[in-house]
């Protein structure tokens, strides 16, 4: 695996402390196009990263087809915009050009737009994760996991609250695979009341990951990734955070940080009552019970 540390070294250093983004994706998608030579036979890890982007910016244009798109991405305006035209037409012949995903997507959003339970831009995430999943290895496939868990437990728990079939929100979600760990903190999260808090705490959570994953190796193409994914979640808090909330972050990030070194059966995360687990006391969500 190649090393990056001409690059790495001259990227903006992430601060999270800061009330501005060092650095926005669409900078960064620049900054790596400029230093291809250095990214080399990684280029199609990094061109996953902005996949994201496409799919956000894909959003986008199905709301508005002529709306600026202001995220990091591998395609042009001009061609998600002709994908979305082609997806639409009787004759379709699937772009080789785009994820498998991306067509099939754009011809449910025009089929179920406004029908009740269909979130359109939770359903195009999960595709991408699952995506991902599949096309990612090591770090960037643990990443895509992880995220997969994380959606799915947290439309899950919604589901079981609404009485909603799980089946019908989630995409390839067995709840007896996730993490007992994970699966505790979430349902925690899952109980904040406070939505821009509860976007806080589901961050941290993978901010720290993030580093716990890739703090052995600083300049491998892993590093390059989780930079990236750092960049990409200060950037979104520059634009919908205040400095106080900037702060709580940071105080949520750490607090995770210090709970990473205590017993895992004294962590103050770890539900206070019975009920944290009733979900999984049922056949489908026990892990211990297939």
């Amino acid at each position: 695996m190649a090393e990056y540390y001409y690059l790495l070294a001259g990227l903006p250093d992430l601060k999270l402390e800061s009330t501005d983004a060092a650095v926005s994706t669409r900078e960064l998608h620049e900054m790596i196009d400029d230093q291809m030579e250095d990214v080399g036979r990684d280029m199609h890890l990094l061109e996953l990263f902005f996949l994201k982007g496409d799919c956000k910016n894909l959003q986008i244009l199905l709301e508005d087809n002529l709306a600026e798109l202001p995220y990091g991405s591998n395609w042009a305006k001009k061609d998600l915009q002709e994908m979305i035209a082609d997806a639409l037409e009787d004759e379709f012949q699937d772009d080789a050009r785009f994820p498998s995903f991306m067509a099939p997507f754009v011809r449910e959003y025009f089929e179920r737009k406004g029908e009740a339970g269909y979130f359109p831009e939770d359903a195009l995430m999960l595709r991408y994760w699952n995506y991902l999943k599949s096309k990612g290895t090591g770090f960037v496939g643990r990443w895509a996991a992880l995220n997969l868990d994380i959606a799915n437990t947290l439309t899950a728990l919604i589901c079981e609250r609404q009485g909603w079939p799980v089946e019908q929100y989630t995409y390839g979600y067995d709840a007896a695979d996730v993490d007992d760990d994970l699966f505790a903190r979430l349902k925690e999260i899952d109980a904040e009341t406070d939505p821009v808090q509860k976007e806080r705490r589901i961050d941290a959570l993978k901010w720290v990951w993030i580093e716990d994953e890739t703090f052995i190796e600083p300049f491998n193409v892993d590093a390059l990734y989780a930079y990236l994914l750092k960049a990409e979640m200060l950037e979104r808090w520059a634009i919908l955070d205040p400095e106080q909330g900037r702060e709580r972050f940071t105080q949520i990030i750490e607090g995770l940080r210090k709970e990473a070194t205590v017993p895992a059966e004294f962590t103050a995360y770890m539900p206070k009552t019975e009920d944290a687990f009733d979900m999984r006391s049922e056949g489908r969500y026990n892990k211990n019970e297939k």
